[in-house]
């Protein structure tokens, strides 16, 4: 991928286990979607089609015929899956995901009342299936800012015992919630006590929808941090991050 004199990190090839870059579609124009997928394919790994736009995109099937093209790999957005849930409707939620021919599911609770436990009991049963990422946190604030870091880390471990590939710490699209207040701040202490916690970080995925959580997270973790929620537009951004190459992590891999 890289032709240079230059010394840069080891960025493993895909199909990656860590390092990985989900960039969630939040609806963006078909043509903007396939020149980003095309044009920066090698290091986009996944693309999460964010909450429940999936169920109003126009050319839904033309993006993922792109996707799969170029090797990227995707998945619909947690939320879609509460929505089905909610509705009391989680066999048609699997039919549509085998529909579109989906290796990859996203389970989540950040919006719908619905226990750890019973999320896990989910996480179980579409493992069977499918690829598994499940979520941790509230996309509300209020909520996300009273979960101690001791019910984060358990609910991660049950998670992952359950049967999920890796675990998806939330921010949001918006950067408000979860691992963020809701004034964009970063929950240091938090994210200090999950990293840790003996928890791999090979196993978790952080949103990170902001240059600052993506430098924050590739400062602590390095340049095989697994980040999500990327704009379309930081497909290439993130990567020189990781390689050193922009001046927010300049020396950190010299």
């Amino acid at each position: 991928m890289i032709s240079s004199e230059l010394i840069l990190p080891d960025r493993q090839l895909k199909p990656r286990k860590k390092g990985i870059t989900i960039l969630i579609d939040n609806g963006v124009p078909l043509s903007f979607f396939k020149d980003t997928i095309h044009g920066a394919a090698d290091y986009i790994d996944f693309v999460k089609f964010g909450w429940g736009t999936s169920l109003i995109t126009k050319y839904l099937e033309e993006k993922i015929d792109s996707l799969r093209q170029n090797d990227v790999q995707f998945f619909f957005g947690g939320t879609l899956f509460e929505k089905f849930l909610s509705q009391d409707k989680i066999e048609d939620y699997y039919r549509y995901c085998k529909l579109y021919g989906c290796r990859y599911v996203e389970i989540s609770n950040g919006t719908v009342r619905l226990s750890n436990k019973d999320k896990a009991s989910f996480i179980s049963d579409f493992s069977k299936e499918f690829h598994v990422f499940s979520e941790v946190g509230s996309k509300d604030s209020t909520l996300s800012s009273e979960l101690e870091s001791a019910e984060w880390i358990d609910y991660i471990l049950e998670d992952l015992e359950a049967g999920a590939e890796k675990v998806i710490t939330e921010t949001r699209e918006s950067g408000t919630s979860g691992l963020c207040k809701s004034d964009g701040e970063m929950r240091s202490q938090l994210i200090e006590e999950i990293l840790h916690s003996g928890i791999a970080s090979g196993d978790l995925i952080f949103e990170a929808p902001t240059k600052q959580l993506q430098t924050c997270f590739i400062e602590k973790i390095g340049p095989d941090a697994n980040l999500a929620n990327i704009p379309f537009q930081d497909a290439i951004p993130l990567e020189t991050l990781r390689l050193g190459l922009r001046s927010d992590t300049f020396y950190l891999f010299d």
